[in-house]
């Protein structure tokens, strides 16, 4: 019987994870990884220890729970507030799966003499005929999570096992329910799971030495003056609401300029790219490129963004140039773009660094 770590956040795809593959005949091993605790005792959303043991206690499991929130706060945490801080707008989730989820993982399934790890992420981990492994888009897209997965190595996806690629939203549930698993009703988390309500700017000045976040100036693309800013965390590239000022006619974030404590305005067609340059690349499904080697693909720069022909071309220092065949919305500093080829495989991607 081989052995599975399951790592099981308290929600119900994590919990039809470690049910089916029980069911397959693996000897499932359950191991929620605690990430974050308020100073109120709350946990994370993605780590409920209660709600997790009782899904294991149904299934007739052995469970873990580990004390992870250190390497959280210095790979996670850290990094996302001094990212808004300087401007950019990160993506914790894809960080946490890479430094923290599958590296502690990995760490006690290799402890418990286990042969896989297993998450509940709507993806399938594939093995191509180059010998490299990737991960294909989910069955049901409204809830692929590849764009999530890009910056895993193959080591990791190599020892993965995502069982919930073919299922909806819905199938899960409903396994979850005829299997008598006590949170297949439970609500799917929406916010970051360090910052209580969704706030994550006042999260960030509330935790940011005195006086770092400060007021400063919208202006326009010249530079001319339009009005104050209640400091640069607040805002994104693309950002329409909740800017505080009225101008007459719609604005939008077009640029953040921290140098100058500076957030431009602009129209909306001032947002599309054609030209995407990312660093911190990593490749799945094939080597790096080499400096100058180009390839067709489809590319996301955000969760939501719907794939767009484009084409990525390698540059020194192993970054990466992305070319839209339209122009795309909104490229933003700091979030991801991750690239695919024509069966829906992640190639790789990187972190946004510029846009023209």
């Amino acid at each position: 019987m081989e052995k599975v770590v399951v790592g099981m956040s308290g929600g119900v795809d994590s919990a039809v994870t470690a049910y089916l593959l029980k069911n397959a005949g693996y000897e499932v091993i359950g191991v929620t990884l605690r990430t974050w605790r308020s100073e109120l005792g709350d946990e994370g959303r993605c780590c409920d220890i209660d709600d997790a043991r009782a899904v294991a206690y149904k299934l007739g499991i052995r469970y873990v729970p580990v004390n992870c929130i250190s390497d959280f706060q210095e790979y996670v945490v850290e990094p996302f507030k001094n990212d808004y801080l300087c401007g950019r707008t990160p993506n914790p989730c894809v960080v946490c799966n890479r430094y923290v989820k599958w590296e502690k993982l990995m760490y006690y399934a290799k402890a418990l003499g286990a042969d896989h790890i297993a998450t509940g992420h709507y993806a399938s981990v594939i093995k191509l005929e180059n010998g490299r492994y990737t991960v294909k888009t989910a069955k049901y897209s409204q809830k692929d999570q590849t764009y999530m997965l890009y910056k895993l190595t193959q080591e990791q996806l190599a020892a993965t096992l995502m069982p919930l690629g073919g299922f909806s939203k819905a199938e899960v549930r409903q396994i979850a329910t005829d299997a008598g698993l006590p949170v297949a009703a439970k609500p799917d988390s929406q916010e970051i799971c360090f910052v209580a309500d969704g706030g994550y700017a006042e999260y960030i000045k509330s935790s940011a030495k005195p006086g770092l976040v400060k007021e400063g100036c919208f202006v326009d693309e010249s530079g001319n003056v339009l009005g104050n800013h209640k400091g640069v965390i607040y805002y994104t590239v693309g950002q329409r609401k909740g800017l505080g000022i009225a101008l007459g006619h719609p604005a939008y974030v077009k640029e953040i300029r921290t140098e100058t404590n500076e957030v431009v305005l602009s129209d909306e067609t001032s947002l599309y790219s054609k030209e995407v340059t990312c660093g911190d690349v990593n490749f799945l499904s094939i080597p790096a490129l080499g400096n100058g080697e180009k390839l067709i693909c489809r590319a996301k720069i955000r969760y939501q963004h719907r794939a767009q022909e484009a084409a990525i071309e390698g540059l020194d220092g192993g970054r990466i140039r992305l070319e839209f065949t339209d122009p795309a919305r909104a490229a933003t500093p700091g979030q991801s773009a991750v690239f695919y080829d024509e069966n829906d495989r992640v190639i790789g991607g990187g972190i946004i660094e510029s846009a023209r």
